[in-house]
């Protein structure tokens, strides 16, 4: 009988990473990425209704919302009943996948460095893609994977259209457009990075079956 042709094998990790679309997803990312840095120079203008202040944030640190919201999408799982109930400890290949995702978007924000974008809106811009990857991994755990994205979007709406104070200065919950030397926003950045990453394993909700 001839030899069946050998094929590579399939790492955990790889599988782990196909079955979650994740080179799509980093893909759309990439692309993403590089449409910023474009745009590096361009500021989108904040549409206080309550101050009529006149307060602008670069494009560049508006970015890592999207790059949370399509990265966020690989946080669903295909299979959750079968992981939930899978030998192998799914908990740390879902945090390892977080991390994972984190450096990736935490790149992608610095790229348009490369461009001259200047270091301080880079920093910003990295600090971004930490808090809004954390609010993702939050909004997936109690929402359903298939609704990550719903804090990141959730929370920049209100910040664009609320977070400036009369003086023309960021309010203090609006982390996301504070400058990136605003040690009050890198901790809530972080800590809501690390909510995310020591949030315990949830048996997978209706939403995340019916997907499947």
């Amino acid at each position: 009988m001839p030899a069946r042709p050998r094929t590579a094998p399939v790492t955990p990790v790889l599988a782990f990473a196909r079955s979650r679309n994740l080179p799509r997803a980093a893909a759309g990312a990439l692309v993403m990425a590089l449409a910023t840095a474009v745009f590096a120079g361009t500021r989108v203008e904040i549409p206080d209704f309550r101050y009529l202040v006149d307060y602008g944030i670069p494009v560049a640190a508006v970015a890592p919302v999207a790059h949370a919201v399509v990265l966020g999408t690989t946080l669903h799982s295909p299979m959750a009943d079968l992981e939930h109930t899978a030998a192998q400890p799914m908990a740390l290949f879902r945090r390892l996948h977080l991390l994972a995702l984190t450096l990736m978007a935490a790149a992608l924000s610095a790229l348009p460095i490369l461009f001259g974008l200047p270091a301080d809106v880079a920093a910003a811009s990295v600090r971004n893609a930490v808090g809004y990857l954390g609010l993702a991994g939050i909004s997936a755990r109690f929402f359903g994977s298939g609704l990550a994205w719903l804090l990141p979007l959730g929370t920049f709406g209100p910040t664009l259209l609320l977070g400036v104070a009369p003086d023309n200065t960021p309010e203090w919950w609006a982390w996301s457009i504070h400058a990136p030397s605003a040690p009050g926003s890198l901790a809530i950045a972080a800590l809501l990075w690390l909510t995310a990453f020591l949030l315990p394993t949830a048996p997978p909700r209706a939403d995340d079956r019916a997907e499947a």
